[in-house]
């Protein structure tokens, strides 16, 4: 590879997670203000989204869409927002990458505040028209309480409480490196 097409290269990496950052906000931006028409147009037609505890599994634009609608009614007002975000891109595919967004969001559900800790692990797709695109989304959650629980949910496992019952969280508890930091590490 000349050193021209290696900076080509590197520069299109840059501007390309740049763009899937940018993703990631009009998602939350889109969530927040219900506009479907953003939410339509940063899915793939094929996209697959779902929550690891069951509750949200949508499979293709269409099905994703009917998924948010029926999101949207059981809440009031949402605030996402994203934190940090890793991306990884494909050595073989320059269309292809994976990621990781860490957010927060507040909402009114079940007629009271609620606030979430969130990650969504991610697939991601530039398409024919140079868009980048969610090709694969999945939710789960470190906590979604009551904003009242807050204070004292953190310290327990069933940190899902939105749907009117306590469930166990789906994170950390559940991670390779949660159940086995204490062991010694290989120097």
């Amino acid at each position: 590879m000349s050193e021209l097409d290696d900076i080509k290269k590197r520069l299109d990496r840059v501007e390309s997670r740049t763009k899937i950052q940018e993703l990631c906000t009009a998602y939350a931006i889109a969530c927040d203000d219900r506009d479907m028409k953003t939410i339509a147009d940063i899915f793939t037609e094929d996209c697959v989204f779902r929550s690891k505890d069951g509750m949200m599994t949508a499979n293709g634009r269409q099905s994703i869409l009917e998924m948010y609608r029926g999101r949207f009614r059981a809440l009031g007002a949402t605030y996402h927002w994203t934190h940090d975000l890793t991306v990884t891109f494909d050595a073989a595919n320059p269309d292809s990458a994976t990621g990781l967004t860490l957010g927060h969001a507040e909402c009114w559900r079940n007629n009271e505040p609620q606030i979430a800790a969130m990650r969504y692990e991610d697939e991601y797709r530039r398409e024919a028209d140079g868009k980048w695109r969610f090709a694969r989304r999945t939710l789960s959650f470190l906590y979604y309480v009551n904003m009242n629980e807050y204070t004292t949910a953190l310290g327990q496992p069933d940190r899902m409480r939105a749907y009117g019952d306590r469930r166990a969280a789906d994170y950390p508890e559940s991670l390779p490196t949660w159940t086995t930091w204490e062991q010694p590490v290989n120097a």
